[in-house]
């Protein structure tokens, strides 16, 4: 979502006379859009601002800007650490951007953290999305009502809101205009999207079937889902969508019971092995991606043990796996933690077991021949960079004329992370 926000941001402040430079040496505003999902965020920050500070050491200072969820999280605290930075944006104020950079005064700090969502939608609906990939992102829907207990994203992005339907559609014209054979829906709870029109309600799975309409779109995917919205309607459309890719990230965070009440996760592992059962019955090719969190306050050996069971069950083919980080504001940072030496312990059992999962899925595609959607050149090499329908990275030989392309890879070896092929020039796949 950074990524589709930054691109955004990018297209806003063209209409001022701003453009994106490739010289972070010699810029006018510098802009660091922030996550607060990952450990230490807010130092790693600050450690940015400190390298871009003895940069202009020698040199006229440029408008120093901090966006996104950190700076929702620390706003005036950031400003008054940090004398270097001139401005914060909450991810949900990003569209005021250009006014606060023709309003900019030297030495007055200025601060826009409100939860205005609905009206950065219809500002950013009148803005032309200019991304060019081959592989787009597209916002449908941001903010999030489950209030998980380890999760700063209710306080960071605000509730749930969802993009009105046309508007989607729309941007994804533009995107397919532009040259988007593949586009992945995102939002911090995706499948939670809602929208009334004349009375009805149209969710993620009519605007997957509306996306398939579009001929020059080959694949769609959306990301990232929580299990209790994992709706009937939706798991249908595995059958009948033929461009909805057969990979799903569906974090679960932990294979016991015990531990997602205490997380305020409001499903059960049973939920999520009947979702699962269903997906497969009804295409057994689709695969699972998942995140875990490991050492969570209260967990105890048996409940990792459970954890343990659950990706022998499934078998995710790639996942994220982390040791439980408290975040400030959080129910979960008022808890007991884990001793890190034992959440150490169960972290690398974990990640050992994720990983042979994915190698032996990586291994089982070698001397086959996949789909894959062909993106860009790799700067400096002879090689070419795209993706198969499980989101695979694949390095291949190509040329420039299969770009945009889904081509026939014949795969001759793999590593955990990336697969390796050439294409059968005989067997073009589209």
């Amino acid at each position: 979502m950074n990524v589709y926000d930054s691109n955004r941001i990018t297209d806003l402040v063209k209409d001022i006379g701003y453009e994106k430079s490739k010289d972070q040496n010699n810029v006018d505003c510098y802009v660091i859009n922030t996550c607060h999902i990952r450990d230490k965020a807010k130092e790693k920050v600050f450690h940015e601002v400190g390298r871009i500070k003895q940069i202009y050491l020698n040199k006229k200072k440029p408008i120093m800007i901090v966006a996104g969820c950190v700076a929702q999280a620390e706003n005036e605290e950031m400003l008054k650490r940090e004398p270097f930075i001139d401005v914060v944006i909450g991810p949900q104020s990003y569209h005021k951007i250009n006014k606060i950079l023709n309003n900019f005064q030297k030495n007055k700090k200025e601060t826009e953290t409100e939860f205005d969502t609905i009206s950065k939608f219809d500002f950013l609906d009148k803005i032309k999305n200019s991304d060019s990939n081959i592989s787009s992102f597209l916002t449908i829907q941001e903010g999030c009502d489950k209030f998980c207990h380890f999760c700063v994203v209710p306080y960071t992005r605000g509730p749930e809101c969802s993009r009105p339907f046309k508007t989607i559609l729309k941007e994804a014209e533009d995107l397919i205009k532009n040259g988007a054979k593949e586009i992945t829906l995102l939002g911090q709870n995706v499948n939670a999207y809602s929208f009334y029109e004349n009375n009805n309600e149209l969710k993620i799975s009519n605007l997957l079937n509306e996306l398939e309409k579009f001929d020059e779109l080959k694949r769609i995917r959306y990301t990232t889902s929580h299990p209790v919205d994992m709706s009937e309607d939706l798991i249908e459309c595995y059958k009948t969508n033929k461009k909805l890719m057969p990979f799903i990230h569906l974090p679960i965070q932990s294979g016991s019971d015990k531990v997602l009440k205490l997380m305020n996760r409001k499903h059960k592992v049973e939920d999520y092995i009947n979702i699962y059962k269903k997906l497969i019955k009804i295409n057994p090719l689709i695969k699972l991606s998942s995140d875990f969190i490991i050492g969570y306050p209260g967990e105890e050996k048996s409940d990792f043990e459970q954890t343990i069971r659950l990706v022998k069950e499934i078998k995710f083919i790639n996942s994220f796996s982390f040791i439980f980080s408290s975040r400030p504001g959080t129910k979960a940072s008022k808890l007991k933690e884990v001793d890190n030496n034992i959440s150490k312990e169960r972290l690398i059992e974990l990640q050992s077991l994720l990983f042979k999962n994915q190698i032996n899925h990586n291994k089982f595609l070698e001397h086959k021949e996949i789909d894959v959607l062909v993106e860009n050149k790799i700067e400096h090499q002879g090689k070419f960079f795209g993706r198969n329908e499980y989101l695979n990275s694949v390095i291949l030989e190509a040329d420039k004329r299969d770009i945009g392309k889904i081509v026939k890879v014949k795969i001759e070896n793999s590593n955990q992370n990336t697969l390796f092929g050439k294409i059968n020039n005989n067997m073009k796949a589209a």
